[in-house]
């Protein structure tokens, strides 16, 4: 199958896939601080509604000694753009020299690396999550981003490593739960794995994710009927989603029958 190939969603990144880097990028909902002020709250806000107006206000702002408020709105601005490398390059660079407190750095490292994942980059978002995780050590949403980069490098049993902390720290965490099944999956650990998206599911029942992978893993085990009826649940739940993509390309690929996979 398809998703057997190319794992989870998680293992793909959250977010746009790279191929949708040059597209515009959605603006977190909660950004990390690094100034105050209204000059810098009228740039952030303006991220979500025109993002090519924050910019062009962010490097008159800099201009005029805006420094790193501004330079961290120009950054997200290129993010909200589609140029995922530029904004990529400069989150992690403000990361690096911010005057701001380890908090608000890790947070934009964490910025980095999203960026460098919209942006096909998946060593330098590593790169950036370990850096990140060097001010934010128990940071949850690093260790999980940094595992989803693993993931995608192909380096499973690191990513495990990277999950098994955040499910220490954070053991409600579904999305925790459905990428340890994926990364086990991928070690070739399927009964594990069962375990895993069966935990994810309890804690989240509605989560597309984890019906995609739970689809994989009956696929895997034989229960063909199983698979099918997780996949069309995960298509119904999220059907404008790179989960739903996979799901349906696997529905499309089980009807072909074994000759096609």
């Amino acid at each position: 199958m398809l998703a057997l190939a190319s794992g989870a969603t998680f293992l793909l990144g959250r977010g746009p896939t790279a191929e949708a880097a040059d597209e515009a990028s959605p603006v977190p909902p909660e950004l990390p601080r690094l100034a105050q002020g209204p000059e810098y709250e009228r740039c952030l806000g303006l991220l979500r509604t025109d993002p090519e107006e924050a910019l062009s206000n962010a490097e008159a702002w800099e201009a005029n000694g805006g420094g790193d408020g501004a330079r961290h709105c120009a950054a997200l601005a290129l993010l909200g753009m589609g140029e995922a490398p530029r904004a990529a390059e400069r989150l992690e660079g403000l990361a690096r020299t911010a005057r701001a407190g380890s908090g608000a750095r890790a947070a934009v490292f964490a910025q980095a690396v999203q960026a460098w994942m919209l942006a096909g980059e998946a060593g330098r978002a590593f790169a950036a999550a370990t850096m990140g995780l060097t001010l934010a050590p128990s940071d949850v949403d690093l260790l999980l981003d940094r595992a989803v980069a693993l993931g995608t490098l192909g380096r499973y049993a690191e990513a495990l490593e990277d999950v098994d902390r955040v499910i220490a720290l954070a053991p409600g965490r579904a999305e925790a739960w459905v990428f340890r099944a994926a990364a086990q999956r991928r070690l070739d650990r399927v009964d594990q794995a069962a375990s895993d998206v069966d935990r994810a599911l309890t804690l989240a029942p509605a989560n597309a994710e984890a019906l995609l992978e739970r689809g994989i893993i009956r696929q895997l085990k034989g229960d063909v009927a199983g698979a099918r009826e997780d996949w069309e649940k995960a298509v119904s739940l999220a059907p404008d989603s790179a989960t739903a993509d996979l799901a349906l390309q696997n529905l499309a690929l089980n009807e072909a029958g074994p000759q096609r996979r």
